[in-house]
């Protein structure tokens, strides 16, 4: 196809070249420049902006003054694949670059570019490291060019402050500082630039480098927030993902969550733990280690049964069912030291693309207390969602989304259709040389292990630098003990520490390096021939000994991880080889169709010591990945067809969220809330054009419970239903209707004017009334997203019946968020109608010995109540809950008055002086 089109990659490409002659062309202009007028550019090219010009005609200024900034600061200068580079990230697409291409420095011009229109600039980093690496490292182009930048870590906040550490030591001189940050500032963070600050004000710099986890969590939170000027993001205008693939696609199927402790755990994990590991594995369950699931057979059912002495497991609901599932899942699919790892008494998990440990995040639904339970552990609570939203759909809020990875195409499909971004391959600056030698494929694990050791040994002695590629901590292990063995010193990369992890990656270019780590451990920094830095002799030597060697010790289910893994060889041109060692005992060998050729080498009497290499074999294997790619591809768009319906509820709730906290007046919501409810309430009860059919006794109860009625509006309304029972009555259904609602809305309003009375003045008057909104909407949302959790976890049986369970979710789902903005509606109007008749009563209520509730007193105040507190400790991939505050209205009675206070009898008028009986009222 491309031999009769063309590369529609190349054309791009090409097409490209005029703006990059143009950026070249003013290259003389911007070096003629001094720093202050260099400085002053963004100025000037702002005021250009505001008079009307596009970005895009801007763009060649731009990049030729943040080219000339990158030179006088960092002493680099952006090559033409750079700029292209560049161009690509403005047009809101993924760059891919090879390793070593310099996709960091390529990111300045597309941001500062974006960054002119004052809208704040996210750049999107895979660990906190990288993201303060990268502040106080590419800070210095924007500083000279008179821009911000700040800088996001989890609990801290920096911006970049080149004269911060001068200010400490009380010198004026910072050269050594700068010197040492030239040099090492690829792989160390230069700390000396980096001042901490509030986050609010690190999202207000220009540029803003941060976590995919901290802009998440950060957007969650402020949805969580109960005043305006706690929230910290500003909008979501642009934001550039670095290892977009990473983020994107690896991460895309675990949801950030915020989440609280919910109910004590029990002992029941523990016995459960105990029961799956009497089950016997051959014949109790089954093991489907292609779609990560176990099940019992009918067998293991009846063994169930026996074990736990009851005659149908099923019969007693599916709580235990669930952790019993949950038991087995954590005894057959999770094992220790490759899903998790357990480190002071605590289960933490291992990513499985990055092998680092993901501190804080916990599995949901029980699994992560059934693996506490089986490797004896103390368990902690249970959890429930406060707030969770997927990177799929934090992404797309923005207006403008890029990319850059050195790793894409093999993604295109998915970046195309659920993100809408195109993948643009870069051309390398130089030609790549590097040699990928075909898969060594070994019988048995412990002949490749011993194969791998011996062909480090053999490269170590003669000086070339050697860097091993594991996909776990279980299988790095493992081979660190076969090194050993073979007497190879070599430095082992346990991925723990991101600026330790940054330094060993950036070394392991020395000439007799050896160097064992995770697959992706230390992304984002490069190898450098002779070491970092190395002086020219040093990267001599090794380029004659062949360069970086890279080998893989097995085949990842993802081609992707693959090539990551062979591009730390071979950067800028470099020489370099890379060889990948497999076995027919690996996971993706034994899972995806080992068995064959296992049978053919048994047939063919090949050793277990003696390798094949064979291209066919190879392609093969490359086929078993696809199929794994495509399956996990149908699983994400599978999650975010469901999740899609979860996020446009999110989005109405917190846009009403966000109007209430930055909107000037918030009675005007009450007010149409009012309106709004009364007319439901009427609706409701008033079926049909009859008004003898119509449930007036049920209406008027239902009202009762919403709006505190008056013996006044009580007896006014029994008098307009006794009319509308009448035959003889005149008005049309309609018209009475409207006549109910009027009544009802009269009485409301008089309710509200009597809390306003109450309160000193018009500030606090509109304080509480957000804290009420905000409470209910937060309780009920919390409510929602548990609701809306169970019911995905059942829709599935929908399919037995000849139903789309997707199509039959998303009517439910809807039918659930309808019933949830009613509930708001009637709890925020309940609440504020009720408020004043409670606190009128407060005073006679405490000589009585009736106690009020705590955010009743602060209502008597006229203080907030702030119901919508944060928990950060609850970030995760696991579920925490908090108890829900009480209703406003709610107070507790006590069983008897203090002495000498004589008792309110549930038929004595209730002393709020509503003129109720107090058993309808606050003895209700």
């Amino acid at each position: 196809m491309k031999f009769l089109l063309g590369d529609p990659n190349a054309r791009v490409v090409r097409s490209l070249q005029p703006i990059v002659g143009r950026i070249n062309a003013l290259e003389r202009t911007f070096e003629g420049l001094d720093d202050a007028t260099l400085a002053n550019t963004t100025a000037k090219i702002r005021a250009r902006l505001a008079a009307g010009e596009t970005l895009d005609e801007l763009l060649p200024e731009a990049f030729a003054a943040v080219r000339e900034a990158a030179r006088r600061t960092l002493g680099q200068r952006h090559f033409d694949a750079q700029l292209i580079g560049g161009i690509i990230l403005h047009r809101g697409q993924i760059a891919e670059m090879r390793t070593g291409e310099g996709k960091t420095l390529t990111a300045t011009a597309a941001v500062y570019l974006n960054a002119l229109a004052g809208n704040g600039v996210h750049v999107v980093t895979v660990n906190d490291y990288l993201a303060r690496r990268d502040c106080a490292w590419m800070g210095q182009i924007y500083a000279a060019l008179g821009m911000s930048v700040g800088c996001l870590n989890h609990e801290t906040a920096y911006v970049y402050d080149p004269g911060i550490r001068n200010q400490e030591l009380g010198i004026m001189e910072s050269g050594d500082a700068d010197r040492a940050r030239d040099l090492t500032g690829a792989f160390k963070v230069s700390y000396d630039f980096l001042r901490p600050v509030h986050r609010r004000e690190a999202y207000s710099a220009d540029v803003t480098y941060g976590t995919n986890n901290e802009y998440g969590f950060d957007y969650l939170r402020d949805n969580m927030v109960a005043r305006a000027e706690d929230m910290v993001q500003r909008g979501h205008y642009y934001a550039i993902v670095d290892e977009v693939d990473s983020i994107l696609i690896d991460e895309a199927r675990t949801p950030l969550i915020i989440s609280a402790p919910a109910e004590e755990s029990t002992s029941e994990y523990q016995q459960f733990a105990a029961l799956v590991r009497k089950l016997d594995p051959a014949k109790d369950y089954t093991v489907d280690e292609k779609l990560r699931a176990v099940a019992l057979t009918e067998e293991g059912i009846a063994h169930v049964e026996s074990l736990l002495g009851v005659e149908n497991v099923y019969a007693h609901g599916t709580g235990m069912v669930h952790q019993l599932e949950q038991a087995l899942r954590a005894h057959a699919l999770y094992h220790r030291d490759r899903e998790y790892v357990v480190k002071d008494g605590e289960i933490i998990i291992v990513d499985e693309f990055t092998g680092r440990l993901m501190h804080g995040r916990r599995y949901s639904e029980g699994l992560h207390q059934a693996i506490e339970a089986k490797e004896g552990v103390t368990i902690q609570r249970e959890s429930q969602t406060l707030a969770t939203i997927t990177f799929q759909n934090y992404f797309r809020l923005y207006t403008k989304l890029a990319g850059m990875t050195g790793t894409a195409a093999t993604e295109a499909e998915e970046f195309s259709k659920i993100y809408g971004l195109e993948v643009v391959n870069i051309p390398t600056h130089r030609p790549m040389v590097r040699r990928d030698g075909a898969d060594r494929i070994y019988r048995t694990e412990a002949a490749k292990l011993q194969a791998v050791a011996a062909e480090v040994r053999e490269r170590h002695a003669k000086g070339q630098p050697v860097l091993l590629g594991t996909i776990s901590i279980e299988k790095n292990e493992q081979l660190h003990a076969a090194l050993e063995r073979e007497g190879v010193p070599h430095t082992v990369l346990n991925a723990k520490q991101h600026e330790r992890e940054g330094e060993i990656i950036a070394q392991a270019g020395r000439k007799g390096a050896v160097t064992l780590a995770t697959n992706m451990a230390g992304r984002g920094v490069d190898v450098i021939l002779g070491g970092n830095p190395a002086t020219r002799e040093e990267q001599d030597e090794v380029k004659g000994l062949g360069g970086l060697h890279v080998i893989g010790t097995e085949r990842h289910e993802s081609r992707r991880i693959d090539n990551q893994l062979r591009g730390r060889s071979g950067r800028q041109g470099d020489p370099g080889s890379t060889q990948f060692f497999v076995s027919l005992e690996d996971d993706l060998m034994r899972i995806f169709g080992g068995e064959r050729l296992q049978r053919i080498m048994v047939r063919l009497g090949v050793p277990d010591d003696v390798p094949i290499e064979n291209r066919i074999v190879s392609k093969q294997i490359e086929a078993a990945q696809r199929k794994v790619e495509h399956h996990h591809f149908d699983t994400r768009k599978h999650l975010l067809d469901y999740d899609d319906v979860l996020n446009k509820h999110r989005e109405v709730i917190y846009r009403r969220r966000r109007d209430v906290l930055t909107g000037e007046d918030p009675t005007t919501v009450i007010a149409d809330m009012i309106e709004r409810e009364c007319e439901r309430l009427v609706a409701a009860y008033t079926p049909g054009e009859h008004a003898t059919a119509w449930e007036l006794e049920e209406l008027a109860r239902q009202a009762g419970a919403i709006i505190p009625l008056t013996a006044d509006v009580e007896q006014h309304l029994k008098s307009q239903i006794s009319n509308l029972k009448s035959p003889t009555g005149k008005l049309s259904a309609a018209e009475s209707r409207t006549q109910l609602v009027t009544t009802l809305v009269s009485a409301a309003r008089a309710a509200i004017d009597g809390l306003r009375n109450r309160i000193p003045d018009d500030a606090s008057f509109r304080m509480i009334i957000r804290s009420v909104i905000l409470r209910a909407i937060d309780q009920l949302w919390i409510e929602h997203l548990d609701a809306i959790d169970h019911l995905r976890h059942g829709i599935g049986l929908r399919g037995y019946g000849q139903r789309d369970p997707l199509v039959e979710y998303k009517r439910e789902a809807y039918r659930l968020f309808t019933e949830l903005l009613a509930l708001i509606q009637r709890d925020i109007v309940a609440a504020l109608c009720h408020a004043a008749p409670a606190m009128e009563a407060q005073s006679v209520f405490e000589r009585r010995g009736i106690q009020l509730s705590g955010a009743q007193k602060e209502m008597e105040r006229g203080r907030s109540v702030d119901f919508s507190s944060p928990h950060r400790e609850g970030e995760g991939v696991g579920h925490r809950t908090s108890t829900p505050p009480k209703r406003l209205a709610d107070v507790q009675v006590m069983n008897e008055p203090p002495d000498g206070i004589p008792k309110v009898g549930r038929n004595d008028p209730c002393p709020c002086g509503s003129g109720k009986k107090y058993k309808k009222c606050h003895g209700a």
